[in-house]
């Protein structure tokens, strides 16, 4: 009986939370229809830059489902540079030299896959291969590339769970509700908070960053201290808005409901995968964060960047950060409006 007790009030807990119902049964659907989406995908079609190769060598890369731009020497530099191309090839003699742009593990291979079978399918004249890397180089494995993504990742996840459930913490106990009755502001709260929490964060950005890169030897080819700098504005930008959804959880459970439908998404976008082909699933990657954050940190990492080459994903994570701010000092309207 008291089982069956215990079972009755469950069951009617569960009921009563619509949300968690709701996300119960969601979330997974949603989640998977993701990876469908992703995983379901054409296989990726690289861009291949040229120059003064045969024609039946072209015919032959085009059969690979490869795309053919014709350009100069120079272009094809030019092209690999602004990432318009996967690889450049250019014959000298009998030899075929492929620069890979190298920051793309799935490009390369697929590179080096469609070159290899149009060397092959040839008769008429044998090529020798002579590859190099623009970025990276043969030894760079799939932790390589992904890695920057998976710093980012690691970062905003780990910010948003901590900072949206001790700012809820905050306000389930009394201590939010005490500082609202208090001669402080709205936006000095808040920012009280995020300050407080962004040392912490800040320590944690500075300890994966390092960790991964120095001690689990991930490649590195920009400078660690612009790495910290985009690993921190994501950082802030995840902390600000686990504070803001926390103000519309009851409790620790619901905080972590928004994990399926906020974090977990935005792995799918972040650059792991290409969706590049599919316009709307890219448009989707461009209102979150993680979208900006493993764009800037892989261009830093595996292309050797600069802050000032990717001014323009720093402007939309601070973007991010300042919107997620003034939505979470209007949030505190619906605990007491000061």
């Amino acid at each position: 009986m008291n089982v069956q007790a215990i079972v009755k009030r469950i069951i009617k807990q569960l009921v009563r939370d619509k949300r968690s119902m709701a996300l119960m049964l969601m979330a997974p659907i949603f989640v998977i229809t993701l990876l469908w989406l992703v995983l379901d995908m054409d296989a990726y079609e690289p861009t291949i830059a040229v120059t003064d190769i045969p024609e039946h060598m072209s015919i032959a890369l085009e059969d690979g489902d490869a795309e053919i731009l014709e350009m100069t020497e120079t272009g094809g530099k030019e092209a690999l540079e602004n990432e318009t191309a996967d690889a450049h090839i250019i014959l000298e003699g009998e030899t075929l030299h492929v620069t890979m742009e190298g920051s793309d593990s799935l490009a390369t291979t697929a590179v080096q896959r469609i070159i290899n079978q149009a060397t092959e399918g040839i008769n008429k004249q044998p090529f020798s291969l002579e590859i190099d890397f623009l970025h990276g180089s043969t030894d760079l494995n799939m932790f390589d590339h992904v890695g920057p993504v998976l710093i980012g990742f690691f970062v905003f996840f780990f910010t948003f769970i901590i900072g949206g459930v001790s700012f809820l913490r905050e306000r389930t106990q009394g201590t939010l509700e005490r500082l609202l009755a208090t001669p402080l502001k709205r936006w000095q709260i808040v920012i009280g908070y995020l300050i407080g929490f962004g040392l912490f964060i800040l320590l944690q950005s500075v300890l994966v960053t390092i960790y991964s890169v120095y001690v689990l030897g991930m490649y590195m080819e920009g400078a660690i201290i612009e790495v910290l700098i985009i690993a921190l504005l994501l950082a802030v930008s995840a902390l600000s808005l686990g504070t803001l959804l926390s103000a519309y959880a009851k409790n620790e459970f619901q905080m972590i409901q928004f994990i399926p439908i906020i974090i977990v998404p935005q792995v799918f976008f972040a650059g792991i995968f290409h969706v590049e082909s599919v316009a709307w699933m890219e448009a989707i990657g461009k209102i979150m964060p993680l979208y900006y954050g493993g764009n800037a940190l892989s261009e830093i990492m595996l292309r050797g960047g600069h802050l000032v080459d990717i001014w323009s994903d720093i402007a939309v994570l601070a973007a991010f950060s300042f919107v997620f701010i003034l939505l979470n000092i209007f949030a505190l309207k619906r605990h007491r409006a000061l």
